[in-house]
């Protein structure tokens, strides 16, 4: 029985022993990177979506900085005017991060972003009190405290859809006025033909 147990300690050593060395063991410096780039990507959110801090841009982004568009990309300049022209339409706007993932120099964020639309600017539409509430996906690599990249992605058909939903009753009205309007032009326009006719054979 002596020779089983120490059968069976030597076989759990052995496998603690594959185990062990199956898990990298995570560096303190590995772990305060990580926790940097989080910061980071969290002030972006906070401080200039939130807050409309957008000097805190010089601070976080890097100055070579590249937001990397389906169809071509956009430098720090381009990014940070159509961040000011969102909260410019959108003074109550709001981004919630859902779930955050860092790892090495790559930071993923699920976001939701919430406002009203009542200010000018969004797509040259004029404010129209739409609710917009849409949810995204960004990736940022973060190189030496500074964010250098950026893929940002959203659905941009489900915020046509919901300005097209919450106006319909509104357009429908306005579709219904020009076609009173041009009903109502088309008879002056008759009328007046009708009157000369009468006088030309008068």
């Amino acid at each position: 029985m002596g020779r089983a147990l120490l059968l069976l300690l030597m076989t759990l050593v052995q496998v603690g022993t594959v185990f062990a060395a199956d898990k990298t063991p995570v560096l303190p410096d590995a772990v305060s990177q990580t926790t940097r780039n989080r910061a980071i990507a969290g002030r972006v959110f906070e401080e200039i979506f939130n807050q409309g801090k957008f000097q805190v841009a010089d601070e976080i982004y890097a100055k070579d900085f590249v937001n990397r568009g389906l169809h071509r990309n956009f430098d720090l300049q381009e990014d940070q005017a159509a961040v000011r022209a969102e909260k410019k339409a959108f003074p109550d706007l709001r981004m919630s991060v859902i779930l955050m993932v860092a790892e090495g120099d790559l930071v993923t964020v699920v976001w939701v972003l919430r406002g009203t639309h009542t200010g000018a600017g969004y797509d040259g539409l004029p404010p129209t009190g739409v609710k917009l509430e849409l949810r995204g996906i960004t990736v940022w690599r973060i190189v030496d405290g500074k964010i250098s990249e950026e893929w940002t992605s959203f659905d941009e058909l489900q915020a046509a859809r919901q300005f097209v939903t919450q106006l319909r009753w509104p357009l429908a009205g306005l579709f219904f006025a020009a076609v009173i309007l041009v009903w109502a032009l088309c008879r002056v326009i008759l009328r007046l033909g009708r009157m000369q006719a009468a006088k030309a054979t008068s």
